[in-house]
């Protein structure tokens, strides 16, 4: 019995992006396609198979212990980037202002899908979801550059909708205009009691 289930819900890359140095910005710049490496994208910071832990995962790890990267992509939707510019009342909310890796259009609930679920592209290439990314306020300079005064709004509109964190569980490439479908786990909601 498979443990993952193909869903109908299917969606489009629309675009890419990768934060060379996260140091010194956290703007991502644009890319045509992507070769999603075990080791995530080798020109992004968030490339490696480890990589230290942070402030996200404090409960379990002192900050900086060498951990699994599953952060090696931050996805977020079109769609829920057009919700979190209205909550804002702004033009819009560009992924290369939040770091974004991969922006896809047409996967409903985006940032609300199981952890453990596939995302896979029409090559083959597979993406694994880790869990929902939080929103900070690292995006705040780079969207007041554009919108004075508006990127303090940022982490609280983006709450609940700044997409997911993934790694890589099969490599190959990734263009913009390609399908992406969801496979969820086979599995009943956990309840807590």
């Amino acid at each position: 019995m498979p443990a993952l289930v193909p869903t109908d819900y299917c969606g489009t890359v629309s675009w890419f992006g990768h934060v060379t140095n996260r140091k010194t910005a956290l703007a991502s710049a644009s890319l045509p396609a992507i070769t999603a490496t075990f080791a995530g994208l080798q020109t992004e910071s968030h490339a490696g198979l480890t990589r230290k832990s942070c402030a996200r995962v404090r409960s379990q790890y002192p900050i900086g212990t060498e951990i699994r990267n599953t952060r090696q992509f931050s996805i977020v939707s079109n769609e829920e980037l057009a919700e979190i510019a209205r909550v804002m009342d702004v033009e819009q909310v560009k992924p290369e202002w939040i770091g974004a890796s991969i922006v896809l259009h047409g996967l409903p609930d985006f940032s609300h899908i199981p952890p453990a679920s596939r995302l896979q592209f029409s090559d083959g290439t597979t993406l694994t979801v880790d869990i929902q990314n939080r929103p900070c306020m690292l995006p705040a300079p780079v969207i007041d550059a554009a919108f004075p005064e508006k990127g303090r709004l940022f982490k609280s509109a983006a709450k609940g909708l700044r997409g997911i964190t993934a790694w890589v569980e099969r490599e190959g490439t990734i263009r913009i205009g390609d399908s992406v479908t969801l496979h969820i786990p086979d599995q009943r909601p956990w309840k807590l009691s």
